[in-house]
């Protein structure tokens, strides 16, 4: 706190705050780290020894390329820096392989890239009003965002430890929203078509973007009263947003749709078959239900009321992607849980 006081007398608060986090990092390097550090040494192996016509069929490891291609090609481009530490980590065929200058070389990519996150952050902090901040640094409103989310401690633990790149995905979603509030709604657009092909599970979001772009860019002006001018509505940047998203997807699958691979990288990006369980996570309800199954499985073979032979060998938690089939209670298919899921939906917007 010393440090963090004396940088606040020279308005340089921020920089201490993100160089206290990245010693933190630093520090965390040498701890545990999950299978996702082994998915991720793969995929480096994956794009720097294969053409890009084998990326999204390479099936030597059970931890196969399913991120959309710009993450393939960041890891593309990672790679060309990691064979300057250790050659062997971009071996397909090197299964777990973790020695220490892999180790060392996968860490710092990870605080590395967190300089984008950390950039981010700066500019999310110049879109709030401080004016009514009080006099101590605790109590202005950009010193708290940047702890907030500088030090947010479930990014250092899947970051830092578990091991995935999260801060540098969530940089672009927030650089992406700061310039939303800047009003460069165009660059905002852009951002975050981009991040949808860095990862696809951002997609739950697009749904919110999608409405605020159209409210507050493609709607030019307002009534008195704060409510749309429907009459203002600009066909000419709406057409402008969807070329943005059009020339982002045209990049990043362009090349897969010339090679014919869309179906076979869309089976990768959306497996349907992958388990209610994948890698022992699921929705509270699911993991229940897997559990309850699981219990009565074994009671049934213990009194003689199942036959082995015909327990289904798929493991509900292997994470792999594949079918599984439920013992005792009914199996859950694909199309029950969207059912499921839209129902909740409804439910929870007519309660309001």
């Amino acid at each position: 706190m010393a440090a963090l006081r004396s940088a606040t007398g020279g308005g340089n608060w921020f920089s201490a705050l993100a160089l206290g986090v990245t010693l933190l990092k630093c520090l965390l390097i040498p701890t545990y780290h999950s299978t996702d550090f082994e998915v991720h040494r793969n995929w480096l192996a994956i794009t720097h020894s294969l053409p890009i016509s084998q990326w999204y069929y390479e099936a030597t490891s059970e931890w196969t390329l399913d991120y959309p291609p710009f993450f393939a090609w960041f890891e593309f481009a990672l790679s060309h820096v990691a064979k300057y530490f250790d050659q062997e980590m971009l071996n397909v065929r090197n299964l777990n392989y973790s020695s220490s200058r892999t180790v060392l070389f996968q860490r710092f990519s990870v605080i590395f890239t967190d300089v984008l996150f950390v950039y981010a952050v700066h500019e999310c902090c110049k879109c709030i009003d401080g004016k009514k901040a009080g006099k101590e640094l605790t109590e202005k409103p950009k010193f708290i965002l940047s702890v907030l989310l500088l030090w947010n401690f479930g990014l250092l633990i899947v970051d830092h430890i578990h091991f995935q790149y999260n801060g540098f995905l969530f940089g672009l979603m927030l650089l992406s929203i700061a310039r939303l509030f800047q009003k460069r709604h165009m660059e905002g657009a852009f951002l975050f078509a981009v991040l949808l092909h860095f990862k696809h599970i951002y997609l739950y979001v697009a749904p919110a973007y999608g409405i605020y772009l159209l409210r507050s860019y493609c709607f030019t002006a307002n009534k008195p009263d704060g409510s749309i001018r429907w009459n203002s509505f600009s066909f000419v940047r709406l057409i402008s947003l969807g070329l943005i998203v059009f020339l982002v997807s045209a990049l990043s699958l362009g090349p897969f749709l010339a090679l014919n691979q869309l179906p076979q990288v869309f089976s990768r990006l959306f497996p349907f078959k992958r388990g209610l369980c994948h890698a022992y996570w699921a929705p509270n309800f699911w993991a229940l239900y897997n559990a309850l199954d699981k219990v009565l499985s074994v009671i049934g073979l213990a009194l003689k009321l199942l036959d082995p032979s015909k327990i289904p060998k798929a493991s509900m938690t292997s994470g792999l992607v594949q079918q599984f089939q439920h013992t005792v209670l009914p199996s859950v298919t694909p199309l029950a849980t969207l059912i499921c899921t839209l129902i909740a939906i409804l439910k929870r917007k007519t309660s309001f």
